[in-house]
């Protein structure tokens, strides 16, 4: 088996298509790579000099009534996540600054996408497009007439006549196709982490989230190698195995993923903006709005506060009742956008999970899938990110409120909260999950690639016996 994987690779070397795919691949993942690490630079720098404007605008306000501070607002930023640098995944698409602001819930804005031109709609250029979508074209161009060219050159029969187990022949071939591809990523993975160590300002970088994608990509081309050698194991010629081969990658790369697409989304519809915009509107119409003291829920609230403090004006409470009321409308409110974005929420999930579920015809998608958790540019990260900035909101707003509350009396709307609080204020701090966290919400996706790369192999085992 020795053997056959050496003189392989002797003819691997003399293949003068495989140089020129190879340096082809190095060049763009050169390009791509440099591009990377001065756009993660440029956007990071970015971030920390947002994130300290921001707060130092935010605690050098001066004195200010605190729900003019609530309206006033401010920002939560989404930090720029290390492997972002590897893959982009929806970065660019799901904004990564949100407004917070009193009695209402915004989306994320400023996405990349929007400040680029509409060349950017065919794609960019990053590690991950290379190492997902061209890499395996290498392993087809290095494994697709592994079996035909021993068929067509009448040195098959020569090979069983030596004594050579038809297993230890297909061993040979696989590993011999795939070993040259695993060096090259190897070798990748590690320059990405070198080049990773030495930029100022890292967020969230860990080798072994590095080291469990480089895992994922050697398993996917693992799976790629199975199949492009099964395949030339069945065809009758080079040319019908390569085309074949081809004609799978087109179909795992490209094909599934949009048909999954397209069935996730007619399956699970998300609501148009301006019928989730409605729906909001009409909860809140008939809910407790802490600008309005005459509206019915706001007399019920009246009504229940003295009753508990035995009062029979808000002017006797020991409190500011505008500004308890304007808690309870906060909190009345949060509830009401908690409501429908969960519903959102679940729509995703809904598709994300019939996408995952889809990942039996292509190997493909949970790949995709981990890649993005695992770099944390996924929308399941950009969720879990609107929800912390939300949370953030309703905490300020807490903050702000009570501080009114509790400094000054009912009706008094002149008063001032001292510019040192604001800084009192904790600042917004968001932290991704953990490596675990993600491989237990991807253990479906984990399930998949192991099926596909032990299904395939048993039967290149087989089908080796059968020639």
């Amino acid at each position: 088996m020795k053997n056959i994987i050496f003189k392989e690779l002797k003819e691997l070397t003399r293949d003068g298509r495989f140089k020129i795919a190879m340096i082809i691949s190095l060049v763009l993942l050169l390009i791509a790579t440099v591009t990377s690490i001065n756009q993660y630079k440029k956007n990071n720098q970015q971030y920390i000099e947002s994130v300290d404007k921001e707060r130092a605008i935010w605690e050098t306000q001066g004195d200010k009534n605190p729900h003019s501070a609530a309206h006033y607002g401010t920002y939560a930023f989404k930090p720029k996540f290390a492997l972002s640098l590897f893959d982009y995944g929806v970065t660019k698409y799901t904004g990564n600054t949100i407004f917070l602001e009193a009695h209402k819930r915004n989306e994320a804005s400023f996405n990349e996408a929007s400040d680029q031109t509409s060349l950017a709609r065919f794609g960019t250029l990053s590690i991950n497009f290379v190492l997902i979508y061209l890499f395996p074209l290498l392993i087809i161009l290095i494994g697709y007439n592994s079996y035909t060219k021993e068929i067509e050159l009448q040195t098959f029969r020569l090979l069983k006549s030596q004594g050579v187990s038809p297993i230890k022949i297909a061993l040979g071939k696989w590993l011999a196709t795939f070993i040259p591809v695993f060096i090259l990523t190897a070798i990748i993975f590690l320059i990405i982490g070198l080049a990773l160590s030495n930029l100022e300002n890292l967020a969230f970088f860990e080798w072994n989230s590095l080291l469990f994608l480089f895992i994922t990509y050697s398993f996917y081309y693992l799976i790629i190698t199975t199949i492009t050698v099964l395949i030339s194991m069945w065809s009758n010629s080079s040319g019908m195995s390569l085309v074949s081969s081809l004609v799978i990658w087109i179909i795992f790369s490209f094909i599934t993923p949009k048909i999954a697409t397209n069935v996730a989304n007619n399956m699970h519809p998300y609501p148009s903006k301006s019928e989730f915009n409605a729906r909001i509107a009409e909860d809140k119409k008939y809910g407790l709005d802490g600008h309005n003291p005459w509206n019915k829920a706001a007399k019920q609230l009246e009504e229940e506060t003295l009753k508990e403090y035995g009062v029979d004006s808000v002017q006797k409470l020991p409190f500011n009742y505008d500004a308890y009321r304007m808690q309870k409308g906060e909190e009345h409110e949060a509830k009401i956008y908690e409501k429908h974005y969960g519903i959102l929420n679940r729509i995703a999930i809904e598709q994300n999970d019939l996408y995952k579920k889809l990942s039996f015809i292509s190997p493909f998608i949970p790949v995709r899938f981990l890649s993005m958790d695992v770099a944390n540019t996924s929308d399941n990260l950009h969720w879990k990110f609107t929800k912390a900035a939300e949370k953030y909101r309703i905490e300020k707003q807490r903050f702000l409120n009570y501080d009114f509350k509790d400094n000054s009396k009912t009706g008094e709307w002149s008063y001032k909260m001292s510019a040192d609080k604001f800084a009192k204020l904790p600042k917004f701090n968001f932290v991704p999950p953990t490596l675990s966290q993600i491989l237990d919400e991807n253990a479906q996706n984990l399930l998949f690639i192991l099926l596909w790369l032990f299904i395939p192999f048993i039967g290149l085992i087989i089908s080796s016996k059968k020639i």
